[in-house]
């Protein structure tokens, strides 16, 4: 029987070259198999990151996708419902050094298919025209107002002062796609920060470093400043991950956050995916015992009833006498971040009666 094993190798032995391709053979050859979906999401995340932080990745590495891309015009021609996935990894791997031009005739491929005409979502269409803009092919030319609808919705802070994950993963995959994730200034206005603000408030409450990555990595493609509170949870966060290896391990782990969090550390400027890694299955797990007191704070507010105000003053010794210490000290830390924290908690507190609205 193979044996869970931590992995506990020096790190500093380890080049950057060898450390990402331990993960993209993990990722491509031993986490997941075949043609499933999570596979392909799974590995386009990766990519993406190691693409656009430029990381150093060695011909070892770039081999384990030798199989996918030989056969990756049949794959999208299949599964064409996955085309961005697919278009993602191909174009990825194609920039980082995998020899080969597929992705142009893939990308022609889709435009003419209207794959991305039969999105819903403009986040989606948005990605859609990233992706085949990288080799020239805009999908939706008659498509004028996509990047101003994107705008309002990104700029509409309110929506942001209140617990809503669709949104604000939604908000921050605005932001990569509009500054080419880092390559070019989105032109970002006031309130589109002040919404980012607003859910970096949300997920430090929440000690949700996923989501926390994520703002932080969108502030600097703004060009943002990021809160040193923020940041400094997060590196320690990262740095308390752990590794481990061995036929037992699962694919239901967070490797998404450990992925996330590390690109965070790059767009910050620091040495990421510091651990040490080897090529063969591996899963990566957040430190126990993180949980912030954004839900403890929400059923505070809302058991207060009509004793709720929106303003912060006049409740904050309210609300921090019904919090454990550990639950004041990271509210005071958020408070702190935040550049108006009175306007996020008028939105968060949802105060006021619905008795007085227009029918």
């Amino acid at each position: 029987m193979t044996n869970i094993v931590t992995l506990n190798v020096p790190s500093q032995r380890q080049p950057d070259p060898v450390r990402h391709a331990s993960l993209m053979q993990s990722f491509a050859l031993h986490r997941r198999f075949g043609d499933d979906v999570f596979w392909l999401k799974e590995n386009a995340e990766l990519l993406n990151i190691l693409e656009c932080t430029g990381a150093e990745v060695s011909e070892q590495g770039l081999a384990a996708y030798a199989g996918f891309y030989r056969d990756v015009e049949k794959r999208l021609q299949f599964f064409p419902q996955y085309y961005r996935f697919l278009l993602s990894i191909c174009l990825d791997l194609e920039d980082i050094g995998f020899e080969g031009r597929k992705s142009e005739v893939l990308v022609r491929w889709a435009a003419q298919s209207g794959l991305a005409e039969a999105e819903l979502s403009d986040l989606q269409r948005m990605e859609a025209r990233r992706l085949m803009m990288r080799r020239g092919v805009d999908p939706l030319p008659f498509d004028d107002g996509l990047e101003d609808r994107m705008r309002r919705f990104m700029a509409r802070s309110s929506t942001f002062s209140m617990p809503n994950k669709k949104a604000a993963y939604e908000l921050t995959h605005a932001v990569f796609y509009l500054s080419e994730y880092g390559r070019r200034d989105p032109g970002l206005d006031r309130d589109t920060a002040t919404s980012l603000e607003f859910v970096g408030v949300m997920a430090f409450l929440e000690q949700n470093a996923d989501l926390l990555a994520e703002v932080c990595v969108a502030l600097v493609q703004g060009g943002f400043d990021v809160p040193e509170a923020w940041s400094d949870w997060l590196i320690s966060h990262t740095q308390r991950f752990t590794v481990e290896t061995g036929g037992q391990t699962t694919g239901h782990d967070d490797y998404h956050e450990f992925l996330v969090t590390n690109w965070m550390l790059a767009a910050t400027g620091q040495r990421a995916f510091v651990k040490p890694l080897t090529p063969e299955r591996m899963a990566f797990y957040r430190p126990d015992g993180v949980a912030g007191p954004l839900r403890e704070l929400s059923e505070c507010m809302y058991k207060l009833d009509d004793r709720r105000s929106a303003d912060w003053e006049a409740m904050r010794p309210v609300v921090l006498d019904h919090m454990s210490e550990d639950a004041r000290h990271v509210i005071t830390e958020a408070e702190g971040s935040c550049r108006d924290f009175d306007a996020f908690f008028q939105g968060f507190a949802r105060a006021g009666s619905l008795s007085g609205a227009a029918l």
